[in-house]
């Protein structure tokens, strides 16, 4: 079941909670995409500097944005979209967007601010609560693992704890309504594995009942099959400094609201609670992957080698690594990280490394920001610093595609947003010996500080720069010589041998096992082990490879060969009723779209594709009474396409292009599908937010609330060019 929509008045307001002035706040942003939102108390400095239409829209405020003619056609409503959609652009070229959903970031950068003794912003510590009223269930007043998921012991001790720290009174209703749940699933000893960890740097739980998170790992040498280089990058950057607080078992100094909240978590005394026989207890409402045998029998071996076994030299030669791989992670980030779950706990192993006056340490404070987000609801922290360049990338492609980087109205969008994916761009490669990947010349997921390539971005980036710099009004800024070195990367992560040959994974190529899988501690989420083959990787690589094969003849075997092969990488991928799983958005939908527009970009269609027409039928007996698709996030949880309680714009658009892109005969299908999209469409031109996009590790949901725009803006401009004389009435 999804979350109510939002209504007013807020449930902050019902419950008259403190609000800071939503027309004191501003986001900065710098050329490379970062933002930082900040409130501005000086009278002078706001006059100088008036809102923007996306600071408003986000804060729930009135945009000023005018009206638009009714649309009378699917190329209207398009452009429609596009004129709200463009005043959006911040005057650095990115689309900015709030990129939350997981209930489980804030407990981080709290505790990182509470054991450092850093304060947190007042307008943070009101912000924080509102979001947190706000997004509360609102039954039972608990929170989950990701904002529309069911209250779980995870989500809700951690959230409990931040309202907590942040300055809730243990009387008021919303904490009373939060720990009555919490206290009824049996308090925070049920709490899985990540929350154990920030309740034990808290000083609110007993590492003795956390299960190991051995540094000495990484001692071992690169060749060992479960060595930590070999796991999937995010995995690797979180149990790295974890590794590192578990070891030296870090936690804040007791104090007086501490010791309230030991009381307040758990339903027996704290004194009384052996935490070293909770080191398995999961609360049922949480588990997603249960522990295998072989885990709890390593778990169990490597406690006793803890205690008994492990010689001193062995613990302090992981320390020194561990410390050393996480400043050559901070050094190829700018001290954002991978994630915000890993910058927090890298910011708290400087600070226990170097001091509260180290450079390095202040750098880290200044970084907690860019994952700071405010919206209508209050402050919530982001599951990266942004998705500025995936967006934007989408929005140019968006923009070409339906003919409208022709119209004199969005030549200035097009050039600005040009410019970013411009200073995007890598322009090094990473420190050796962090384990790390080629990414000269690529671009990133959201920002070129953060660090990371992904192979999708890297492709989706490329595609729009080739089809920007088509335009006869737009300057060539990326050579092809800047281009070539991205097509040496997304050749170099093709995934061959054993390890789903012709795929391609997400941040790097296959390096180990999935039978690491086995080893997987975490508890509530799926597939964290190692990288995986992703269809809608395959797809975008696919995608950008054949654009960029149109068009150069740089490596051209190569990138033929590559493309035959994760072709045939998404061809076996479809499953026996014609649908294609979907990692990173919801879900069926989603990858459809993604793997009929590679197979169309191939020639392969409707007409002359068993696989097409599969795909094509699969979304054609899933439309809903209303002309729409509406996909639960549930289908990624179950690996099997679960309806939504009502259609979805995105997943509407989604299936449209699908079934566009294919050629599918039947056109009433798809012009049912537009007429739905139209009518969901606002008298300014925007879409109203629906049920939540994306997705990570199967079981936690995330927002890309950018989708809303430009993928049904692309559904009806490739509707009006591809059927310009059907008439939808």
């Amino acid at each position: 079941m999804s979350r109510p929509a939002l209504t007013r008045p807020l449930r902050s307001e019902r419950v008259g909670l403190a609000q800071t002035d939503p027309l004191r706040w501003r986001l900065e942003t710098d050329k490379v995409g970062r933002f930082n939102w900040v409130y501005i108390r000086d009278d002078d400095e706001l006059k100088r500097r008036p809102q923007t239409p996306y600071e408003k829209h986000v804060l729930g405020l009135e945009t000023g944005l005018p009206e638009l003619p009714k649309a009378e056609t699917p190329y209207d409503a398009a452009l429609n979209g596009l004129r709200f959609f463009k005043e959006l652009q911040l005057d650095k070229g990115l689309w900015a967007c709030r990129y939350g959903g997981p209930m489980f970031l804030l407990i981080g950068v709290v505790a990182a601010h509470y054991l450092t003794k850093t304060p947190v912003p007042e307008e943070w510590k009101i912000e924080i609560i509102r979001y947190l009223t706000n997004t509360a269930h609102p039954i039972d007043g608990g929170w989950g693992l990701h904002s529309e998921d069911k209250s779980t012991v995870f989500g809700t001790a951690c959230n409990y704890v931040v309202i907590r720290l942040m300055g809730m009174s243990p009387d008021h209703p919303v904490a009373v309504k939060a720990r009555t749940t919490l206290h009824k699933f049996g308090g925070a000893v049920g709490c899985p594995h990540w929350g154990k960890v920030f309740l034990s740097i808290l000083n609110l739980y007993e590492w003795d009942g956390v299960n190991p998170v051995p540094p000495d790992l990484w001692v071992l040498p690169d060749w060992v099959p479960f060595h930590p280089g070999k796991w999937w990058v995010h995995c690797r950057q979180v149990y790295l400094p974890m590794g590192y607080l578990y070891s030296e078992k870090v936690k804040a100094p007791l104090d007086p609201l501490l010791e309230s909240l030991r009381s307040e978590l758990y339903i027996s005394s704290y004194d009384l609670i052996d935490f070293s026989k909770h080191r398995n207890n999961v609360s049922e409402i949480d588990i997603y992957y249960p522990h295998t045998k072989i885990l709890n029998f390593l778990n169990s071996a490597m406690v006793i080698c803890e205690k008994f076994l492990r010689p001193d030299w062995l613990k302090k030669k992981a320390k020194e690594v561990v410390v050393d791989l996480i400043r050559k992670e901070n050094q190829n980030s700018d001290f954002l990280c991978v994630g915000p779950i890993n910058n927090v706990l890298n910011a708290i192993v400087i600070f226990c490394e170097e001091g509260p006056n180290s450079k390095s340490f202040l750098r880290h404070k200044e970084r907690f920001a860019d994952f700071m987000y405010m919206s209508e609801e209050g402050m919530l922290m982001m599951g990266t610093n942004g998705v500025q360049c995936w967006d934007t990338s989408f929005a140019l492609q968006t923009i070409c595609t339906i003919g409208a980087g022709d119209l004199p109205e969005f030549r200035e969008t097009v050039k600005k947003g040009l410019e970013f994916l411009d200073n995007s761009q890598f322009t090094e490669n990473c420190v050796p010996g962090s384990y790390r990947d080629y990414r000269l010349g690529c671009w990133p997921f959201s920002t070129k500080d953060q660090g990371y390539t992904v192979s999708d971005c890297t492709a989706e980036a490329l595609k729009a720069v080739l089809m920007v710099q088509k335009l006869p009004y737009v300057e060539t800024l990326v050579s092809g010589e800047r281009i070539h070195p991205a097509i040496d990367v997304l050749l170099s992560l093709q995934n061959r041998g054993s390890f789903s040959p012709g795929s391609f994974a997400s941040y790097e190529k296959i390096r180990g096992t999935p039978l690491l899988e086995l080893l997987n501690p975490a508890e509530v989420f799926g597939n964290i082990m190692v990288e995986y083959p992703y269809v809608e990787c395959s797809d975008s690589v696919v995608i950008g490879l054949s654009y960029f094969r149109d068009h150069s003849s740089y490596r051209r075997d190569e990138v033929v060969q590559a493309i035959n092969d994760a072709v045939a990488y998404i061809k076996s991928e479809q499953d026996i009723n014609g649908g294609w799983y979907g990692s990173w958005g919801i879900c069926f939908t989603y990858a459809a779209m993604f793997a009929i527009e590679a197979l169309s970009y191939q020639g392969e269609v409707y007409a002359n594709s068993d696989v097409v027409r599969k795909g094509c039928h699969f979304l054609a007996k899933r439309q809903e009474a209303d002309g729409g698709w509406g996909e639960s996030y549930r289908s990624c949880e179950t690996l099997t396409y679960v309806p939504h309680e009502q259609s979805q714009v995105v997943n509407t658009a989604w299936a449209c292009l699908a079934l566009m892109l294919a050629g599918y005969p039947d056109v009433e299908v798809i012009k049912r599908g537009i007429r739905l999209i139209m009518s969901r469409q606002q008298p300014n031109g925007e879409w109203k937010q629906e049920g939540i996009e994306g997705v990570f590790n199967r079981s936690c949901m995330i927002e890309y609330p950018n989708y809303k725009f430009y993928f049904p803006i692309k559904a009806l401009g490739i509707f009006a060019k591809k059927y310009p004389n059907v008439t939808l009435n």
